[in-house]
């Protein structure tokens, strides 16, 4: 069985082979590893080996897991689970990053109850790209108005989108979803360009990275194959 380290050296080393493939700049696309479930020792023993991006999905269990890993320095929290109204406190003063804000409600929320002594909470609008039913999500056609809405939010700052495409369609369904999201957030830094840096595509997972970092993306999420020794089908699922 492989490590925890062992794996995230694996996956690094696949971003960084296929950062390079595309012609891309070394070090432009991170790894977020998707930590929800796994308990803080595995997390501690992911930040030993270097990495320091972790992703959750529930807010009382990554609290709790803050409060046991709060000795680490530069160990940075993202929220990529549906954020429900009577949690946006909780997201608001804990995490750097929330990667599934999918109306503007929510984002007034964030940006309400952001306190005034942390940075700006980075955000990603989070997009229905499929317009799949059991996904959750913005629509294409809302994000300019949503950018320019949170322009006006000074406790958030915009770092682009974030997308969950069906893994199990045909690749070239696949690779038009990333390069769909890829469009949106060009689109958006011409109709948008002061709402916020737009530097951010957070999209692919374990089992296509290398064709989301192909079309762009700066974030890819992976999970189980990192925090697990025997990883499972559904690495980097959010549901």
């Amino acid at each position: 069985m492989s490590s925890i380290a062992d794996n995230i050296g694996s996956v690094t080393r696949r971003i960084q082979k296929a950062t390079l493939k595309a012609g891309r700049s070394a070090g432009s696309v991170h790894l977020l590893a998707v930590s929800k479930t796994r308990p803080a020792d595995e997390l501690r023993t992911a930040y030993s080996a270097g990495q320091r991006a972790f992703g959750e999905n529930y807010v009382q269990e990554a609290l709790d897991k803050m409060e046991e890993l709060k000795e680490l320095d530069a160990i940075e929290w993202h929220f990529i689970g549906p954020i429900q109204s009577n949690k946006t406190r909780q997201i608001a003063g804990a995490f750097a990053w929330a990667h599934s804000v999918d109306r503007l409600k929510i984002a007034q929320r964030l940006n309400d109850q952001r306190p005034s002594t942390l940075p700006p909470l980075n955000i990603c609008l989070q997009v229905n790209i499929n317009n799949e039913e059991s996904k959750s999500g913005c629509t294409l056609k809302d994000l300019t108005n949503m950018a320019d809405a949170i322009e006006e939010m000074p406790n958030l700052s915009l770092r682009g989108l974030m997308a969950i495409p069906d893994p199990d369609q045909p690749e070239a369904e696949l690779r038009s979803s990333f390069r769909k999201l890829a469009n949106a957030l060009k689109h958006m830094r011409q109709e948008a360009p002061g709402c916020g840096p737009l530097d951010t595509l957070s999209m692919g997972m374990s089992g296509d990275l290398e064709m989301a970092i192909e079309e762009g993306a700066t974030w890819v999420r992976v999970g189980t194959c990192l925090l697990y020794t025997s990883p499972s089908p559904r690495d980097g699922l959010l549901s």
